[in-house]
């Protein structure tokens, strides 16, 4: 399932709904459908600049990093396939947090499921 951020401040952006769950979530907002008035904006920006923040100081736990390494032998040879990087929250949220800059610079809201 997708999610699409809307704002008439920033192009949309498109996203799976478990990667906008974690984002709308810190906000306490609604997954389905919601919006981010003019006013909630400031106070949106500062608490995904805060997660960002807490999850670059947490490095990637060590399940994470046994399952990117688990298809690769002592040697680093899997026939020839790249290791898969994970991508970082601070990755994902990072078109979101700029529409959510550019929509306070405008005094526009932002939305989704509508």
């Amino acid at each position: 399932m997708l999610i699409t951020f809307k704002s008439k401040a920033a192009s949309e952006i498109t996203m799976y709904k478990e990667h906008a769950k974690r984002i709308l979530e810190i906000l306490q907002k609604d997954v389905e459908r919601g919006v981010i008035t003019p006013a909630e904006l400031p106070h949106a920006i500062e608490k995904i600049e805060a997660a960002v923040a807490d999850s670059k100081a947490h490095p990637i736990s060590d399940e994470v990093s046994r399952d990117v390494n688990a298809h690769h032998n002592a040697n680093g040879d899997d026939n020839d396939h790249e290791k898969p990087e994970p991508v970082t929250f601070a990755t994902r949220v990072y078109p979101v947090l700029e529409m959510l800059h550019a929509a306070n610079k405008m005094q526009r809201e932002v939305m989704w499921g509508v």
